[in-house]
């Protein structure tokens, strides 16, 4: 069986992939995110990320015909509703780690599978997040570590780093707060035989 095809250049992505063992290429979606999302304002963020994950996945699909490839996307939701993504500066991300300070907010990933240009297979799900109450001493602090590795990070955190010190609690995945629910991927590859089962 020709190996999985990534539709991401996202490390931790790969990483998850590459940890679980299964065989994968990876390519760049090359999706215009921002006029993606401007098409699909309104949209729950379950529905966004959803949507998000089946362009990229198909994008790349209808260029790579016969193989399965999987497109995946995470949104951040906060309690109020409104929508958080990647921060384009360091103030942006102190913006954003201010807002979630003290608070819950929903972090959404979602995966398609798309062969020959069209989904065949879709999981989404959500973790909730509760972030400590943060001062602004700690958020110089953390963006002095981080940034601008974060930069590519919707909700400027990398869980399996300093990230976790943002949190007090966690209610999920954390493969889904990484940006792939893996366990649900591994059992579609499971039964497409790219993995054994």
């Amino acid at each position: 069986m020709t190996p999985l095809l990534l539709a991401s250049q996202s490390a931790s992505r790969r990483a998850m992939l590459t940890a679980a063992g299964v065989p994968f290429d990876a390519t760049a979606a090359g999706v215009d995110e921002d006029a993606a999302k401007a098409s699909l304002a309104g949209s729950k963020p379950r529905d966004l990320a959803d949507a998000l994950a089946e362009l990229k996945a198909i994008k790349v699909s209808l260029r790579h015909p016969g193989r399965l490839v999987l497109g995946s996307d995470s949104v951040v939701a906060l309690a109020d509703g409104s929508l958080l993504d990647k921060p384009e500066s360091r103030e942006q991300a102190a913006d954003h780690l201010a807002r979630m300070s003290g608070a819950r907010h929903d972090l959404w990933s979602a995966a398609v599978i798309a062969e020959n240009g069209r989904p065949v297979w879709r999981h989404v799900e959500a973790a909730r997040m509760h972030v400590r109450p943060l001062s602004p001493a700690f958020i110089q602090s953390y963006l002095d570590q981080e940034w601008p590795a974060i930069a590519g990070c919707v909700g400027c955190y990398r869980i399996e780093g300093p990230g976790a010190q943002l949190f007090t609690r966690i209610e999920g995945s954390q493969f889904t707060v990484l940006g792939l629910p893996l366990l649900n991927v591994l059992d579609y590859l499971r039964i497409r035989e790219v993995i054994p089962a």
